[in-house]
């Protein structure tokens, strides 16, 4: 096998090409990024891609859904609520990919949006899993609702910005 890799070696200086340049290639190639790695290996067709997104969206819907029917008990409610909000959320990056999601969501105009979002995922799961107060889980659900709408806004343009000013009309009476 060495003969045979020195026989290589002596073809590709007779060539021009230096060995050392294979081998930054070859190294290169393999420290390709998490994101890179992952999108190549999800190589789906269209169908395969709105089946993945409706499957996906449905359990999410489903989970969502279903948590209502759990609603009296705040700490399963959280769960099946949070679930259903990342199979949501992840049903998203079969149609864009997973790359190009993640660059939508730490994208300036919505990176803050992102990390509420996210925040408050883990802070509700937290609250479900870990701490099991009902009271407190069920303020988590609040905030995680609302980072899932703040979230959503910020991919509707001037929707953020409209809801602010809704807001602080509302909040600018005097009694």
């Amino acid at each position: 096998m060495d003969k045979m890799n020195q026989a290589l070696e002596k073809m590709k200086m007779l060539v021009g090409m230096e060995v050392e340049d294979e081998e930054r290639a070859a190294e290169e190639e393999s420290s390709l990024s998490f994101m890179e790695d992952l999108n190549r290996n999800c190589a789906l067709t269209t169908k395969q891609r709105f089946y993945g997104f409706a499957i996906c969206l449905s359990a999410g819907l489903a989970c969502t859904l279903l948590s209502m029917l759990v609603f009296f008990n705040p700490i399963k409610f959280g769960f099946t609520f949070t679930l259903g909000n990342l199979m949501a959320l992840g049903s998203t990056a079969f149609l864009i990919g997973p790359q190009r999601q993640v660059t939508m969501m730490l994208d300036p105009a919505r990176i803050y949006a992102t990390a509420l979002y996210l925040a408050s995922i883990i802070i509700a799961l937290f609250c479900a899993l870990y701490v099991r107060n009902k009271l407190l889980t069920l303020l988590a659900i609040i905030l995680e609702f609302s980072g899932l709408i703040w979230y959503s806004l910020s991919y509707i343009p001037f929707a953020r910005t409209m809801v602010s000013k809704v807001f602080m009309t509302c909040l600018d009476t005097e009694f």
